[in-house]
C-alpha cells in the first residue's frame, strides 16, 4: 500500500501546485501574466523534481498515467502494481483538482471559466487556437521524449542520483513548448481532475490528453526496450 499511497499523494502535489500555480496566478495563455509562462512550466518541473526525492524510493514516483503504462509495456512494473499506480494516480489528480476548487471558491466573485482550474484544451477560445492535429502530435511527440528521458536517466547506463533533476527540467522543457497549445499534459491523471470539475469543452475534449500522452508512452516504451536496452 506504501506505494500507491506515495502515487497518490505525488500526483495530488503535481495538480495542487501546477495547475495552482496557473490558476491563483491568474495566468492567461493569450497573454501571460503573474508568473508567466515560465513560472507554470518551472512549477510543474520543480513539483516532479521535489516529489522524485520524496516518493522516488518508495514508488519510483511515475505519477502519470502514461509512465506506468510505458514501463508496463516495457516489462518494468507488474500488472497487478500498474493497475494499482494507476488508479492512484487518478484518485490523486481528483483530489488535488478538489482542492484547488475548494480554494479558489473562496475567492470573491470566483466563477468557473471555460477550461477553469487549468484544464487541457485546444482549439477557439483556448491559448492560440491551434488545430486538433497539432494538439495530439504536439501531447504524443513531447510525451515520447519525456519518456525516452525517463527510460534513458534511470537505466543501469543513468546517473541515479540526478534523475529526479533531469526529468524535472525536462518536464519544464516540454511546458515551454506545449503551454499555449494545449496548456500542456503530457500526463491524463494531470488533465482529468481539472477537467472534472471545469466541465464543458474541457471535459469533452479529455480524450486527446488520454489517448495521445499512452500513444507517445507506448512508441518510447518500444524504441528504448528494442534499440538502447537491446545488447
Amino acid at each position: 500500500m506504501k506505494k500507491f499511497i506515495a502515487e497518490f499523494l505525488g500526483t495530488f502535489a503535481l495538480v495542487l501546485f501546477g495547475c495552482g500555480a496557473a490558476v491563483v496566478s491568474s495566468i492567461s495563455l493569450s497573454g501571460p501574466a503573474g508568473i508567466g509562462l515560465l513560472g507554470i512550466a518551472l512549477a510543474f518541473g520543480l513539483s516532479v523534481v521535489v516529489m522524485a526525492y520524496a516518493i522516488g524510493p518508495v514508488s519510483g514516483c511515475h505519477i502519470n498515467p502514461a509512465i506506468t503504462f510505458s514501463m508496463l509495456i516495457a516489462g518494468k512494473i507488474k500488472p497487478a502494481d500498474a493497475g494499482g499506480y494507476i488508479v492512484a494516480q487518478i484518485a490523486g489528480g481528483i483530489a488535488g483538482a478538489a482542492v484547488l476548487y475548494l480554494i479558489q471558491k473562496g475567492m470573491p466573485g470566483f466563477e468557473m471559466t471555460e477550461w477553469g482550474l487549468g484544464s487541457n484544451g485546444w482549439g477557439e477560445g483556448y491559448g492560440k487556437a491551434y488545430a486538433t492535429s497539432s494538439a495530439f502530435i504536439t501531447e504524443a511527440v513531447l510525451t515520447f521524449l519525456f519518456l525516452f528521458v525517463i527510460f534513458a536517466v534511470t537505466s543501469k547506463l543513468g546517473n541515479s542520483n540526478m534523475a529526479g533533476l533531469a526529468i524535472g527540467l525536462t518536464l519544464v522543457l516540454i511546458h515551454l513548448v506545449a503551454i499555449p497549445i494545449t496548456g500542456t499534459s503530457v500526463n491524463p491523471a494531470r488533465s482529468l481532475g481539472p477537467a472534472i470539475f471545469a466541465g464543458g469543452k474541457a471535459l469533452s475534449q479529455l480524450w486527446l490528453f488520454i489517448f495521445a500522452p499512452l500513444a507517445g508512452g507506448v512508441v518510447a516504451a518500444v524504441v528504448w526496450k528494442t534499440i538502447f536496452e537491446k545488447e
